[in-house]
């Protein structure tokens, strides 16, 4: 089986007007335009998506929707949908981010409803995880990642499960500056997989890419990557900056 391609995947949160984002697309397009071996995604506001997917148009950079709506039409004033977002151009959608949850009390019973969507619609699903504080500090770890996928996945096939990323993010890491370990990091990767084939029963074949997503920055980004079992980052505040969120670019290529 071929390994797959580092991915790096920019989430730029509610950060940056039209225009800023449309500067930073244009200076990823010409960085990586003689760029191999990596797969660029980001994720801007909702404003910045259209005129921002006609620049990565024919580009390395492939864009993805930080959030959206499980039905695909209707009475749902505010909402957006996955369809809407295709349209768009969104190849990616990020899917119960730590701050949805948090913020937003968005439940794995929402998420299933948007993972489902998402294989339905051919967009590749980005499932966030991760343990609070308080939780890691109880030894419930294993326990909370374990209800969140059982939970989020449910009802998929092992084939819909290889089309699928899914991020670790823990929730005390996650723009607070401080760093989780590259060894904390494997264990809960290693985690992950043994509940995907053990305790949810994928098939071994049935491989989602795991990424991990929790104050990355290009201070940790190189020791992150050369673990075998991280697959790529998800990048918040330093995918803001151009040059930062280069320098991981750069530490997924090493890799």
């Amino acid at each position: 089986m071929t390994a797959p391609l580092p991915l790096v995947i920019g989430n730029w949160k509610m950060n940056m007007l039209t225009a800023q984002a449309c500067e930073m697309a244009r200076s990823l397009v010409d960085r990586l335009s003689t760029v191999d071996g990596i797969e660029v995604v980001i994720a801007p506001p909702f404003t910045s998506l259209h005129p921002v997917a006609q620049i990565i148009k024919n580009s390395r950079l492939s864009l993805a929707a930080q959030n959206f709506y499980f039905e695909n039409n209707g009475a749902y004033t505010g909402e957006v949908s996955l369809e809407m977002l295709r349209d768009v151009g969104c190849d990616f959608a990020l899917v119960g981010h730590s701050e949805r949850r948090g913020s937003f009390g968005e439940s794995d019973d929402a998420v299933n409803k948007k993972v489902r969507r998402a294989v339905q619609m051919g967009v590749t699903a980005v499932v966030c995880v991760g343990e609070t504080l308080g939780q890691r500090k109880s030894g419930a770890t294993s326990n909370i990642i374990e209800t969140q996928l059982s939970k989020s996945l449910a009802g998929l096939s092992g084939e819909d499960i290889s089309k699928l990323v899914i991020a670790y993010e823990p929730v005390w890491a996650v723009g607070t500056g401080v760093h989780a370990t590259a060894a904390q990091v494997v264990d809960v990767h290693k985690l992950i997989r043994m509940i995907l084939r053990e305790r949810l029963s994928f098939p071994e074949k049935a491989a989602a890419r795991i990424l991990y997503g929790g104050s990355v920055g290009p201070e940790n980004s190189k020791q992150l990557l050369r673990e075998k079992q991280i697959d790529g980052v998800l990048v918040g505040a330093a995918s803001l900056d151009f040059e930062s969120f280069c320098a991981i670019i750069n530490s997924a290529l090493e890799s």
